[in-house]
């Protein structure tokens, strides 16, 4: 059955190579300079509530992007089906589109000498051929598990399972060459469990869940109702808080979105417009100088690693922050060449990055360091702004004294400015969470206004 799996992915990946291969003739034919990508997804998703199937999901989707140059006149066209004909009325279509755009001098292919020539294999795929009824009871297991863990647990928002196979192609051409052509399989394999706790008529709801790149690597069923259980009975008898000025601890899972403002905030585009609170920063200190973040885009198996961005840039290994200084932004092509700088490979997202911690002990060394404050669990809210740096967020957690975790707390508001709240980091612990494209552990800050009643 894994053969099976394995065959039939790289039929697809030929089928794909091939379509690519022909739409960047078809443009050279027509005399365009063109790039092109194109994407193969297929797998198998599975929901249930309350130990009842809810949903099962098959899909087997693909799809083909194309860019044409006209000197600097760009067009795009893109097709979901990508059978010979298809293909070649997508290429028509990206070259009518641009004989009548306008030219941007910035238009163009990637430097020939960024792109991914012979690009490394990370690992990525892990094919596995697993049932619907096994996929069917892996949620049904993490479910069962939350749902007897605790007499708190009352109702379910459900459990799902999801097995994904991935193929990715870039290709373009160099004036009557052909650049490159490159392509590679993943595969991502994931199991989530979310409950409702009720108590003194009040309820919540909170989830956990598993993911990875191999199916053996995935936590147990149990793991996972067990763990959702815990966190959303924790949260019962929440209190609020008089607003007031406190250290606030971010939990790694969301310490993640805390560094991932840097994301937004440093990309090219938002550079190029002069809409960053991090304009003219290239080289400065922005975080403290014990702060480190790296970016390894060829870590095994990792959930965001990448031998080549979307436009076919090879990825590598940087620092991003080093000894607190911004050491790059990330560019791609366009708004490279917008700011007279190099493309960073980093169109289409970044590729782990890797918070160095500067506290051991994990959590609870943190709490105790930090003696008297907040610790945040979730965030709600988009009230960040990335050109000012203002920051205002919906929160719930805990609150902490002498270093201990003493009740739960909600329907407050943190408050602050992302320069100062970057700039006073206290501490990152070494409980590392290895689930998101940034890996990071609870994070300590300064002071910040928090807002309750």
């Amino acid at each position: 059955m894994k053969q099976h799996k394995q065959d039939l992915l790289r039929s697809q990946q030929h089928d794909l190579l091939a379509a690519a291969e022909l739409a960047l003739t078809l443009a050279q034919r027509a005399g365009a300079q063109a790039q092109v990508g194109a994407t193969k997804s297929s797998g198998l998703s599975v929901s249930t509530r309350l130990q009842q199937i809810e949903n099962i999901e098959f899909n087997n989707d693909g799809a083909l992007g194309i860019s044409v140059y006209l000197g600097q006149r760009k067009g795009n066209a893109s097709t979901s089906d990508l059978s010979p004909p298809a293909v070649q009325s997508a290429v028509e279509a990206a070259l009518s589109i641009a004989k009548y755009t306008s030219e941007d001098e910035y238009n163009g292919l990637p430097d020939e000498n960024l792109l991914a020539v012979s690009p490394p294999d990370l690992d990525l795929y892990h094919p596995h051929e697993i049932a619907v009824e096994s996929a069917v009871q892996l949620a049904v297991q993490a479910e069962k598990q939350a749902l007897e863990s605790d007499s708190r647990i009352v109702n379910s928002e459900g459990a799902g399972f999801n097995a994904h196979y991935g193929i990715r192609v870039y290709g373009n051409t160099y004036g009557d060459k052909r650049g490159v052509l490159n392509s590679y399989l993943s595969s991502r394999y994931s199991l989530s469990c979310s409950v409702i706790a009720a108590a003194e008529q009040q309820m919540e709801r909170d989830y956990e869940y598993t993911i990875s790149r191999r199916f053996q690597d995935l936590a147990s069923p149990q793991w996972v109702g067990e763990q959702c259980a815990q966190k959303t009975v924790s949260r019962l008898s929440a209190q609020k808080l008089t607003t007031r000025m406190a250290p606030v601890i971010f939990h790694n899972d969301v310490a993640a979105g805390l560094i991932g403002h840097l994301v937004g905030a440093a990309s090219g585009s938002s550079i190029y417009r002069k809409s960053s609170f991090l304009l003219d920063k290239l080289g400065e200190r922005i975080l403290p100088s014990w702060f480190e973040i790296s970016e390894r885009p060829h870590l095994l198996a990792g959930l965001a690693s990448s031998p080549f961005d979307s436009e076919g840039v090879r990825t590598e290994s940087r620092n991003i922050v080093e000894q607190g200084i911004l050491q790059t932004y990330l560019l791609t092509s366009y708004s490279a060449k917008k700011l007279g700088m190099r493309s960073t490979g980093h169109a289409g997202g970044i590729h782990n990055w890797l918070v160095k911690p500067n506290s051991k002990g994990g959590l609870d060394a943190l709490l105790k360091q930090m003696g008297t404050g907040l610790l945040v669990t979730d965030l709600m809210g988009q009230g960040v702004s990335l050109v000012t740096g203002d920051y205002s967020r919906g929160a719930s957690g805990f609150w902490v004294e002498n270093g201990e975790i003493q009740y739960p707390v909600h329907e407050i508001t943190i408050a602050g400015q992302l320069q100062t709240m970057l700039a006073n980091l206290v501490a990152t612990a070494d409980d590392v969470e290895h689930r998101s494209n940034i890996q990071t552990g609870s994070i300590l800050l300064d002071d910040m206004k928090i807002s309750g009643n």
